[in-house]
């Protein structure tokens, strides 16, 4: 079962002591115990605004994160709180409340742009709060957002044919949501009510003109149209007109704040609690707790060591831990489903090898579910060779079951005969009739015993071969019968020991052609989870391109209608080059496409080989045991 974790207040995620960045270890430790999916909701926006009240409401809360009542900025870096989700079954939401931006006592002011940063890598839901309009000036402080690209990088090593880092954003990027609190004008423009979504995008249409300091106005415009597609927009009231209530706000019951206020915290969680999306990295890589966890630290390192925070370094390290961990976990299944559903000794061998496959399958399946970029198919690799350890584990543990089950029975159906041998019972005349008699009824009763397993034969041989001796002796003692006679006793007992021999070496053949059966219905469940894997990745990555795409051609609409046309032009270059990325032609694989089937292949391929010359050589070394 997914854990989850609910934290009772806020804790520090990332420390921010004007200098570098520290991730918290307690922080840390409270994600990894987190293996659910996550709903990520970050807020940003200058100090002193009141973010931290709306996250305290989306906790459901009316204290936690901290409220100043004073000039002073209290939230120092980034602060986080989990609770279960309240619609999202099995899902964690995650609230990240941010230091304020602009705070006028920061001595490192590159420091915001950090911060601004993270809460965009992190996040599935970015809020921006601030105060009274979206106007000119709001907009100059979301200068921010125009430094994304500095302070981001989609790959380590961009090729010639990749698109633009820039355009890749919209792959992985969250929703934007604009707050304006304290709002005080009429929803109305040229004398038409609008929405609340219309205002922000009136306010975020471009100015015409190309003249230098039109440029630098748009860029914000350009930046959040750009990188975020799906925008939304919530103006808020003042909550109380009473300004000694509002330095205490969070000890304000409720229904003493306006009406309108209560009304649009309630749709502002509302649509929260419904839209926010679960995390995911590019190529659909599902976020959880633990996988959060990883990508703050990897981010955070890479800005203290003055480094770009790249998103594919971070899938990168992200893959190793958690392909590692899935290898286990799918192994560990695998152990635990065989112990449950095999009752050793088996019957048969091919007994066993059903239970087998069916487990296997169901571990590759749960390996397939939580690994991802296993480009050379290492871990894929590792997980052939451990369940191929823990299966001849499994062999061994049925064949000591089976034999031993078979020499206490055998033990148990022959103690009469051993007796009579001891008493000499069968050095009489006629004797060895007596005895073959004796030691056939002990073959009959041994042969109606269940479920004896793989080393019934091998057992009952060894036994007839112990009594060798013992019917010689008597075969010369017994004066009823002449030499002739005897010597075709003896030959007869050498040809059904050979008959025996040679049935245990067919059965032994037989096994081995079942388990050479059962390899290779392993490597084709490998390769065929394979495919089905890959090709559902090549779709998630068809479907990022054509999200970029869509998201450039409305780009390229708003900067050709506004009349920039050299920015429409290098736009353009970029729709092309996306476009060629969309087409479906048959042999294509899209760019960085997860899992390089070749490769993959060949790493199975190559373990299974070693495995079917292992077992063909053990066999033939059976036969001259």
């Amino acid at each position: 079962m997914a854990s989850k974790i609910h934290l009772p207040g806020p804790v520090c995620l990332i420390e921010n002591n004007r200098e570098k960045l520290r991730v918290n270890p307690e922080a840390l430790k409270m994600l990894s115990a987190i293996t659910q999916p996550v709903v990520v909701v970050a807020i940003v926006g200058l100090y002193r605004t009141g973010k931290s009240y709306l996250m305290n409401k989306l906790a459901g809360k009316n204290k936690g994160f901290r409220l100043g009542s004073t000039v002073r900025s209290e939230t120092k870096g980034i602060w986080m709180w989990c609770v279960p989700h309240p619609s999202k079954l099995d899902h964690t939401l995650v609230l990240l409340d941010t230091e304020g931006l602009g705070d006028v006592e920061k001595v490192n002011l590159k420091n915001d742009c950090w911060i601004f940063a993270l809460a965009v890598l992190l996040s599935s839901a970015f809020l921006y709060n601030n105060m009274n309009t979206i106007n000119h000036q709001a907009l100059e402080q979301l200068h921010y957002v125009t430094e994304l690209t500095e302070l981001i990088r989609t790959k380590s090593c961009p090729g010639l044919d990749d698109v633009e880092n820039s355009t890749e954003f919209v792959s992985f990027f969250p929703d934007f949501v604009w707050i304006v609190r304290d709002f005080t004008l009429e929803l109305e423009l040229d004398g038409h009510p609008i929405t609340e979504d219309e205002y922000l995008e009136n306010a975020l249409k471009l100015i015409p003109g190309e003249n230098p300091q039109i440029q630098n106005s748009n860029m914000p415009r350009v930046c959040i149209r750009h990188f975020f597609p799906k925008r939304k927009c919530f103006v808020f009231d003042w909550p109380t007109s009473d300004k000694k209530l509002l330095q205490h706000i969070e000890e304000v019951p409720e229904d003493q704040l306006h009406h309108n206020f209560q009304e649009q915290s309630r749709n502002f969680c509302s649509y929260i609690f419904t839209h926010a999306k679960t995390k995911r990295l590019r190529e659909g890589i599902l976020v959880t707790g633990r996988r959060l966890g990883t990508l703050v630290v990897t981010y955070v390192d890479a800005i203290n060591s003055g480094a770009v925070p790249c998103v594919e370094n971070a899938v990168t390290t992200l893959a190793q831990l958690e392909n590692s961990a899935a290898v286990q976990r799918a192994a560990d299944h695998y152990s635990q489903h065989m112990a449950q559903r095999v009752r050793l000794p088996t019957d048969t061998l091919q007994e066993l090898l059903d239970v087998h496959a069916a487990c296997e399958r169901e571990a590759i399946a749960a390996f397939m579910e939580h690994s991802f970029k296993d480009d050379d198919g290492e871990f894929q690799k590792n997980l052939a060779i451990k369940m191929e350890e823990k299966m001849e584990d499994f062999l061994q543990q049925n064949e000591e079951a089976s034999k031993k089950y078979c020499e206490a029975e055998l033990t148990h159906l022959s103690q009469p005969l051993m007796e009579s041998i001891l008493r000499g019972t069968f050095h009489i005349p006629g004797g060895h009739k007596l005895y073959l008699e004796a030691r056939k009824k002990v073959e009959w009763d041994y042969e109606l015993v269940p479920r004896k397993g793989v080393k019934a034969n091998e057992v009952l041989q060894s036994f007839l071969q112990s009594q060798a001796v013992t019917e010689e002796s008597i075969l010369l003692s017994d004066k009823a019968l002449t030499a002739g006679e005897k010597a075709i006793a003896a030959e007869r007992a050498m040809k059904e020991a050979a008959e025996k021999e040679m049935l245990m070496q067919r059965q032994k053949q037989k096994e081995l052609q079942q388990m050479m059966e059962a390899q290779e219905r392993s490597f084709r469940e490998h390769i065929g989870q394979i495919e089905n894997k890959i090709e559902r990745e090549r779709q998630d990555r068809k479907r990022e391109y054509e999200k970029m795409l869509e998201q450039q051609l409305k780009v390229h609409e708003v900067l050709f209608n506004a009349g920039f046309t050299e920015k429409s032009k290098e736009n353009k270059k970029e729709i092309q080059l996306l476009t060629e990325k969309t087409k479906p032609t048959e042999n294509e694989k899209y760019p960085a496409l997860p899992g390089n089937f070749e490769m993959v292949y060949q790493a199975v391929l190559q373990s299974f080989i070693k495995k079917l010359n292992r077992k063909a050589w053990k066999y033939l070394e059976s036969l001259f045991d």
